[in-house]
């Protein structure tokens, strides 16, 4: 029935029987539990049933098994159905929350309409697991809804785009866990509403509740379009909120600023460990905060493991800041690298822009460097070095070759001590990325990193021969040079995905 919402009361909501725990091997991401590592990529903007926007997701197996299409209108969804504006799969995520060893998907879909009886509160959101099982990603136990109130707190509001980030994985704990955020959530201060304030649902095994920045120990203070938890990061100790709409000083508005959590809960909640933001010269991040940063806007973390060490206490936080100006150039972009400690210190490694006498290229303006990162530790089972982190910019407005906003890819060893010593450019039209690079393809738009992979979407490509979207997969040692030829490139119509598609590659 469209518009009606119907929630589960929590993440681990099903037990596994021993069959079919017994066919999971317990691999991540791996949706059918085959043992191979498979890949889901997105299109919310894509039509399903003749409904624009409503949004759709591609698994594709990296078993053998051909892949599939998930969305609203397919079986075992939980009683919603496609509408305009879904925007189902405008966020991923996944771990194993039922404990069967295949993994399951979150899915958001932050343009969802809830409400019953006709009563509609327009894009309020609401996320879905999808389980695996060995039949495939949704071919056994049936998807569970979430709106707010199932995940710990808050009531569903028109505009709250519950599920537009979502966070997953599985805690030092052992359990799973999942992050929601809803950057439109107004939040009450002194019984006045801060509209798009901002929100993040947070569950860890039975620990379920909202928070935000009135909630206690949390960095900040809730304001009118602050969009607390307009992106998020995580690590199996530690996440990130990115706040990017955040007013630093009197009036920098929309600089932005990002909060940083241990998973480890204490009083029935995770632990507040500090907010990090560009307050001005010796009080926070290096840089000067300036209205219209938005620092927080994307966010990527990794284990990283200390010298002496036997596990990965530690992590690393690539922080963007596309807005950022780099000397009189507007909107060049800005990313910072932090490491933060158990104990919530943290230090700024790296910060990174492309006005840096090392760093390839020249500040554009509207390059937006930063506008989404990739962070990754090639090898979480050593102790970290230069040699095992990999960080990938995107710079979607980037000219390449005359061709305004093709957009790069800009690769660093973030940990060198000059990072920029080493860095590379990545575009379309080589052997890491085929294509041609063309107007408004906004390449660097959408990044996503596993150990042994750097994912590419190009869902807005303007070359004809990928006009619906493509999505490269680069192995991060062909982009070392230590091998060659091993990108694979995955878009509508060909290997076995239906030539249907908008905007494929937005999530991949």
């Amino acid at each position: 029935m469209a518009g009606l919402l119907m929630v589960a009361s929590g993440t681990t909501v099903v037990t596994a029987g021993p069959a079919e725990a017994a066919a999971c091997a317990g691999v991540h991401p791996d949706y059918n539990g085959d043992g191979s590592i498979d890949n889901v990529v997105t299109d919310p903007l894509a039509t399903v049933d003749g409904v624009t926007e409503a949004g759709l997701i591609r698994v594709i197996y990296a078993g053998g098994t051909p892949p599939t299409e998930i969305s609203q209108a397919s079986p075992n969804m939980g009683g919603v159905t496609p509408e305009r504006g879904d925007h189902f799969g405008a966020a991923i995520s996944w771990a194993d929350f039922n404990g069967d060893g295949c993994t399951d998907l979150v899915v958001g879909s932050p343009g969802e309409d809830t409400g019953a009886d006709g009563t509609a509160i327009k894009d309020s959101g609401i996320v879905h697991i999808i389980y695996g099982s060995p039949a495939g990603l949704g071919a056994g136990t049936a998807a569970n809804l979430y709106g707010q109130a199932s995940l710990g707190g808050g009531t569903g509001e028109a505009g709250d785009h519950l599920g537009y980030a979502v966070q997953a994985g599985t805690a030092a704990s052992g359990q799973p866990y999942l992050i929601v955020g809803a950057p439109g959530e107004g939040v009450s201060v002194d019984g006045v509403t801060m509209p798009n304030a901002g929100a993040i649902n947070y569950m860890q095994g039975s620990t379920k509740l909202m928070l935000t920045q009135e909630s206690p120990g949390v960095p900040g203070v809730a304001e009118p379009g602050d969009q607390f938890g307009a992106a998020l990061a995580g690590t199996n100790r530690y996440f990130t909120v990115g706040v990017p709409g955040e007013t630093i000083g009197a009036d920098a508005v929309a600089a932005g600023t990002a909060a940083i959590f241990s998973q480890t809960l204490a009083n029935g909640a995770p632990t507040p460990l500090t907010g990090v933001d560009q307050a001005g010269d010796g009080e926070g991040m290096i840089g000067v905060a300036e209205p219209g940063d938005r620092l927080g806007a994307s966010l990527s973390m990794t284990n990283y493991r200390p010298a002496g060490a036997t596990y990965n206490t530690d992590a690393l936080i690539a922080i963007g800041t596309p807005g950022e100006s780099i000397g009189t150039v507007p909107g060049a972009g800005s990313v910072a690298v932090l490491r933060i400690e158990p104990s919530g210190n943290y230090t700024q490694l790296k910060a990174l822009d492309t006005g840096m006498a090392t760093v390839e290229g020249e500040p554009g303006a509207g390059d937006f460097f930063g506008q989404d990162v990739a962070l990754t530790n090639t090898d979480t089972e050593v102790v970290t070095t230069t040699s095992t982190v990999r960080l990938a910019v995107g710079v979607p407005g980037r000219d390449v070759d005359g061709a305004a906003d093709a957009g790069v890819i800009q690769i660093f060893n973030p940990l060198d001590a000059d990072a920029g010593s080493a860095d590379k450019i990545i575009t379309r039209g080589t052997a890491l990325l085929p294509g041609t690079p063309t107007a408004r393809d906004f390449t660097g738009i959408s990044l996503r990193s596993g150990s042994k992979l750097l994912y590419v979407g190009v869902p807005y490509s303007k070359e004809a021969a990928t006009s619906k979207g493509v999505l490269y997969t680069v192995p991060w040692t062909d982009i070392d040079g230590t091998t060659q030829g091993g990108t694979k490139t995955f878009q509508p119509g060909a290997g076995g995905l239906s030539d249907i598609g908008t905007a494929f590659g937005t999530v991949g």
